[in-house]
């Protein structure tokens, strides 16, 4: 399975740009929890250096992680689709350094700009692709069948 894009390959240097006019610097501990599935997706951030692992409340089980997150990694898509409520969980696996986003402020940038909101979204649809991708193979790596993870 490849990668989702990450924001260099996504975003041309202007929307990127335009981005970070409005980023914050937000620093994360090994084991610090960014977010909970069902909690409110107000924000979202771009990995800098460290790893975020990405993991699904599977009840009366350990969450399994679904995917590791790097350098220039979209951490969260929910911000960007109501309800805005995260569909995944996420925590610091290692020093995390990121920027992060007020989704609010991105999706009034996404509707005063249609060329920089389509640009958003296809690369915000891509890594959601991904991220379902990720988690289907994950969960039927761990529950599945023996060998029902991969490609028919």
């Amino acid at each position: 399975m490849s990668s989702p894009p990450t924001i260099t390959a996504a975003l041309s240097a202007e929307y990127r740009e335009r981005l970070i006019q409005i980023a914050r610097e937000a620093s994360f501990e090994t084991g610090t929890r960014l977010f909970d599935e069902g909690g409110r997706a107000d924000r979202f951030w771009v990995v800098r250096t460290g790893v975020v692992a990405l993991d699904l409340h599977v009840p009366g089980r350990r969450a399994p992680v679904i995917e590791s997150l790097g350098h220039g990694e979209l951490i969260g898509w929910s911000w960007h689709f109501a309800p805005y409520e995260w569909q995944l969980g996420a925590v610091a696996l290692h020093p995390v350094e990121a920027w992060e986003y007020d989704a609010v402020a991105v999706r009034a940038m996404c509707q005063e700009d249609p060329a920089f909101g389509r640009a958003v979204a296809v690369w915000v649809g891509q890594v959601l692709a991904h991220r379902l991708h990720a988690a289907r193979t994950r969960l039927l790596d761990l529950y599945g069948p023996h060998g029902s993870g991969g490609r028919p």
